[in-house]
């Protein structure tokens, strides 16, 4: 199984968010820290295997049909060949070659039909096979989900296991751990796409806390209104 990062970083951001919205709606509502880890660890398994699920299906689908294109091209080229010697002539020409040296690239393309084969897919379809197993990016996902989401359950875990009752306390230290793990898995999500890590950071961190305020309203209404 191989670990791919990407999908990590992908899930991470999701389960910080979603449980983190969790926590900050049921303290909100005024309840109890034992409710607070059954829902939040019910997101974390129920979500974060959802996620996965969504992850692996996806990526078999485009794998899938990615196959389906190469087969495609794989029959006009065995049966239309010159039609499809003339499309990369076509291709070739738009990005300004010509005469001899646009006839050359056409030969030596041609020539070899692997080359041939993965020149049509990406530059007339455009589409780049992906090399990564479904199972190995939903399981990157899921792991991701869950390492990241826990963190803002465990101040309210250790408070429960040292016998102390204090939901605005250990509130405070899920906000502070959990904007930590924001602003990190931005910049990790920033130094993946070669842009600035620190707006990265920042951006993920303001996603995540407006969707834990908005969860904190939420519950604080609903509660006030029912009581």
């Amino acid at each position: 199984m191989k670990w791919h990062f990407d999908d990590f970083v992908y899930g991470s951001i999701d389960g910080a968010v979603t449980t983190f919205a969790i926590v900050a709606s049921v303290v909100g509502a005024g309840l109890s820290p034992g409710i607070i880890l059954i829902l939040g660890f019910a997101n974390l398994f129920a979500d974060g295997f959802s996620m996965a699920a969504a992850n692996y299906q996806a990526s078999k689908a485009r794998n899938e049909f990615i196959q389906m294109k190469r087969k495609q091209e794989e029959w006009e080229i065995d049966n239309l060949e010159e039609q499809e010697r003339d499309e990369i002539r076509d291709i070739y020409r738009e990005k300004g070659f010509k005469d001899e040296l646009l006839e050359e690239v056409v030969r030596i393309i041609t020539s070899r039909r692997k080359v041939w084969l993965d020149t049509m897919m990406k530059e007339e379809l455009g589409l780049i096979e992906d090399k990564k197993n479904p199972l190995d990016s939903s399981f990157s996902t899921f792991f991701g989900f869950n390492v990241i989401g826990l963190i803002p359950l465990i101040p309210f875990m250790i408070f429960i296991i040292v016998g102390v009752e204090a939901n605005s306390e250990a509130f405070v230290y899920s906000i502070i751990s959990v904007s930590i793990a924001f602003f990190m898995v931005g910049m990790i999500k920033g130094k993946i796409v070669k842009k600035s890590k620190v707006r990265s950071g920042t951006y993920t961190l303001i996603i995540g806390g407006t969707a834990a305020f908005v969860a904190y309203l939420v519950g604080y209404g609903l509660n006030s209104l029912i009581n």
